[in-house]
């Protein structure tokens, strides 16, 4: 690594920029906190509301119209650390650049998050002072472990009725296991919030209500009812940094002097060890608290050089490891982190540059698919808005127009690099649909829109059910699919019906069972003739079909027992109770007779159809549903409604064990009952319960629920 990453050309260095995320629960204000941000540092002149629709970072009309963030969106500002008498910061009087990612907070969307949270160097975990610590705060709490990134907490609504800044605070420690502790602390709460107390400098943070939306405040010293309050945070926060921070710890146990720098030093450091999360409280509608939080993000959270390298590996031997710290000097190496399809410019390929740089004109190389492709468009993005631009370096989050055979996670590399970056986890869809185009002409649109979605999507599937012929969309939950036709109508103009997909149901018989077939056809001329006899026995379950010929003396002769064989397979493919496919039977041929003219290969084909389906009728069928492998992990509060629901759905609870606080439910569950268990779930746990579901075995069909399945086929 050279001593200086840094390109002499680039505008910002490593050291001077900050890729970070927001995220946290749906609706604790994300959006309205990035709108904020975007306000006091310049980038936009007039704030935007969530409810008006009118923010930067909501920009598509289904995310405008529902309140809520759908996609996640990436924007660039700036911020310059106001000096103030009496208050220290870390990196006063420089400009900063600051690259933000507003996620979603709804489940549905959670891959969203993992997907931006794998190219960031640190986050603001945002939490409801009302709520607290919300199911999916914790959701993206361990997304953000899982890829190390450093966080600072936002204690967001101090300003609404029954805000809690010291409750949120002993959430986050409890049902997070973070070592949280306030840096910023609310001045008040409800319709008397005015600021915050800054627990390091000990100074009070007052916001002026006049017409400057909160961009006016003052510094004072910390009014008198509240010195208490502050000096015991600070002792508070002083005793926890000695307890993992070395530098600090041993200046304490010395008896030396502990000065502001060396304390907000000793937060950084350990902030970016990921031991320790500065919080701060404020409230972004009523625009109290956001710059100080700006502030706190710059000299807590990382840059791009503070923290450990990416590692990647090499393609051609999985075992060498490859460390990629940030160098512009180096060959380039970049991570394909989302696609998305613009009807400006069409497709756009957001990703991370991890070393080196990047120029319009390069030919880049993708090690998965071992091609090449030329960079012929690079965009700064501003949530909507393009910005056409020449080069982009180390650190940086930007766009390609128009790349070739990309997914989600694929690494891009200078032609002699080979490496690939490991891809952000996509869990796999819960819940499906079946899909109708209205007319011919939507159905050529229909599997384009289809196409487009799913490559810009990864946890959104498309299949063709082979046994109903079905289109089948399949997603993390209703509301995704949701999103998914009404995009699919506004963007690509296609009119479709929707539905539930139907079971994939099957036969199969209990007992062994003799069936005979006879085709007999003769009225003057050439006839058709054939005589097939066969025995079925019940075969283990999941074990499938096996056809033995046991045919002796020549009854059936040796050249038409091919045209048997594919005859009995054929009657597999059609029970007799609802017309679905037989499975798990071992098969006999056993006897048969034949005519010297009038037998051919048909005749015994259709003998054999005829066979098998009057041994299915001796043979006591059955019907047999598809049942599906359910893990539901909850906390222990919800366990015994969940435990109820599953029951409720036929389930059969297999076993359970606490992890964490958190009990892990295995059941098997017929899959005919497992649509809006998602929807369900959330209900009954308040949003708090996940669940997986794999395909297991076939199971018989309960006598009250046969009648009702087998009168919808006859429908």
């Amino acid at each position: 690594m050279s001593t200086n990453p840094n390109s002499p050309e680039r505008a910002y260095p490593l050291e001077k920029t900050r890729n970070i995320g927001i995220a946290a629960h749906i609706d604790a204000g994300k959006t309205t906190l990035t709108e904020r941000i975007l306000f006091y540092t310049g980038s936009i002149h007039r704030i935007g509301e969530v409810h008006e629709g009118t923010t930067v970072t909501d920009w598509m009309e289904q995310e405008r119209e529902r309140g809520i963030t759908i996609t996640s969106a990436a924007t660039t500002c700036f911020w310059k650390q106001i000096k103030q008498a009496g208050v220290v910061k870390l990196f006063e009087e420089q400009k900063m650049r600051v690259n933000i990612i507003d996620t979603p907070g709804h489940v549905d969307f959670t891959a969203e998050v993992e997907r931006s949270l794998r190219v960031l160097d640190g986050a603001i975990a945002v939490f409801c002072a009302v709520a607290g610590v919300q199911p999916q705060s914790e959701t993206v709490w361990r997304q953000a472990t899982k890829y190390g990134v450093p966080r600072i907490a936002f204690v967001n609504k101090m300003d609404r009725t029954g805000a809690d800044f010291a409750n949120a605070l002993n959430d986050m420690r409890t049902k997070l296991k973070a070592n949280a502790w306030p840096v910023l602390i609310p001045l008040g709460k409800e319709d008397n919030l005015r600021g915050q107390l800054d627990v390091i400098n000990k100074k009070a943070i007052i916001y002026l209500e006049d017409e400057s939306m909160g961009s006016k405040y003052v510094v004072e010293e910390l009014p008198a009812d509240k010195v208490d309050e502050v000096n015991e945070a600070y002792d508070a926060l002083i005793t926890a940094l000695c307890d993992i921070d070395d530098e600090l710890g041993t200046a304490f146990l010395e008896e030396k002097p502990i000065t502001i720098p060396m304390v907000k030093q000793a937060i950084r450091r350990q902030t970016i060890a990921n031991k320790f999360v500065p919080v701060v409280g404020g409230s972004a509608f009523k625009n109290k608290g956001v710059q100080y939080l700006v502030d706190a993000v710059i000299d807590y959270l990382p840059s791009p050089i503070d923290i450990p390298p990416q590692e990647g590996i090499n393609p051609d031997n999985l075992e060498e490891k490859i460390a990629t710290p940030p160098d512009d000097a180096a060959k380039f190496i970049g991570l394909a982190f989302k696609l998305w399809s613009d009807p400006f410019v069409g497709k756009l390929v957001f990703f991370r540059v991890y070393r080196g740089k990047l120029t319009r004109g390069d030919t880049i190389y993708n090690p998965r698919t071992r091609k090449t492709d030329r960079v012929s468009r690079l965009i700064q993005i501003q949530a909507d808005k393009r910005e056409d631009i020449e080069v982009c370096y180390s650190g940086d989050i930007a766009a390609i127009v128009g790349l070739r055979n990309i997914t989600t996670g694929d690494t891009h590399c200078d032609e002699d690099v080979e490496i690939m970056h490991e891809p952000p986890s996509i869990p796999d869809p819960v819940i499906s649909m079946s899909v109708e185009p209205k007319t011919k002409v939507d159905q050529e649109k229909m599997s384009v829109a289809l196409q487009r979605l799913a490559e810009e999507d990864p946890t959104f599937r498309v299949f063709t059910d082979e046994e109903t012929g079905q289109t089948i969309i399949a997603g993390m939950g209703e509301l995704h699919l949701e999103i998914i036709r009404d995009r699919m109508f506004r963007e690509f103009k296609v009119e479709a019906n929707s539905g539930k997909p139907q079971i994939a149901y099957r036969e199969t018989c209990t007992k062994p069972a003799h069936g005979v077939g006879k085709l007999i056809k003769q009225s003057g001329g050439r006839g058709q003739y054939g005589h097939v006899e066969v025995d079925i026995r019940p075969a283990e379950r999941g074990k499938g079909h096996t056809v033995e010929n046991k045919v002796v003396g020549g009854t059936i002769p040796k050249d038409y027992i091919p045209a048997v064989k594919k005859g009995i397979e054929e009657a597999f493919l059609n029970g007799t109770l609802g017309g679905y496919p037989v499975i798990d039977l071992e098969v006999d041929i056993v006897f048969g007779s034949y005519h010297d003219v009038d037998s051919n290969e048909l005749a015994f084909k259709m003998a054999a159809i005829f066979a098998m389906k009057d041994a299915y009728k001796n043979g006591n069928p059955i019907l047999l549903e598809p049942i599906m492998k359910v893990e539901n992990v909850t906390p222990e509060d919800y366990q015994g409604d969940i435990m109820g629901d599953l029951n409720r759905r036929r389930g059969i609870i297999k076993g359970m064990e606490t992890k964490q606080g958190l009990c892990v439910i295995n059941a098997d569950v017929p899959l005919a009952e497992m649509f809006g268990y998602s929807t369900a779930i959330r209900s009954l746990s308040k949003g708090r319960s996940s669940y997986t579901m794999e395909p297991s075995h076939f199971e018989q069909v309960p006598e009250n629920v046969k009648a009702a399945v087998l009168d919808q086929k006859g429908k």
